[in-house]
């Protein structure tokens, strides 16, 4: 169970923690320690890969996504791109790197998500260059709005995780 890994990988903590929005929470989710080691990492690329059919590139925000985009990338065979969080000032200046034709079916991977504010962000900028998104896949969604503000764009969200079983795996460590 994927869960057992992010817990065991101690990329998920129960206790008193104060988030990076300043508001507090009783557990706390840092997916590095997921994305950043081969062996977790894969099994969430061969999880992500069952929802990928159909989908011609993949694509990842900077910096978290990019790992998990790669492994898919390398899992699948579907090619992907990088989206920075803004415009590079020198060079191209580029928002997307990698190849995207209009119309192309483009599928967003995250490692989590809260509002979903960033990735919203990412998949304006890859549908102002023509790609086609309509779902986004995620390691942990926080439960906190990101599925109804990526609804608002017409965008499903797919968790691989929960948080209920994440506390539940937490609990019997």
């Amino acid at each position: 169970m994927l869960e057992e890994e992010i817990v065991n990988a101690g990329a998920f903590k129960l206790g008193d923690f104060t988030l990076a929005s300043g508001r507090k929470s009783d557990y706390y989710v840092d997916l590095r320690a997921v994305t950043t080691n081969p062996e977790p990492l894969k099994k969430v690329a061969i999880a992500m890969a069952e929802h990928v059919s159909g989908s011609q590139k993949i694509a990842g925000v900077e910096l978290g996504a990019i790992p998990i985009a790669t492994s898919l990338s390398l899992e699948t065979g579907i090619p992907f791109l990088m989206v920075r969080k803004q415009k590079k000032d020198h060079g191209a200046g580029k928002l997307v790197e990698g190849a995207l034709a209009p119309g192309e079916k483009v599928i967003f991977v995250e490692d989590t998500v809260t509002t979903a504010g960033s990735l919203i962000k990412a998949i304006n900028a890859v549908r102002e260059l023509g790609g086609v998104v309509e779902t986004a896949i995620v390691i942990v969604d926080r439960e906190e709005g990101a599925r109804e503000a990526l609804a608002g764009i017409d965008v499903e969200l797919i968790s691989m995780a929960s948080i209920q079983k994440l506390r539940e795996c937490a609990d019997e460590a």
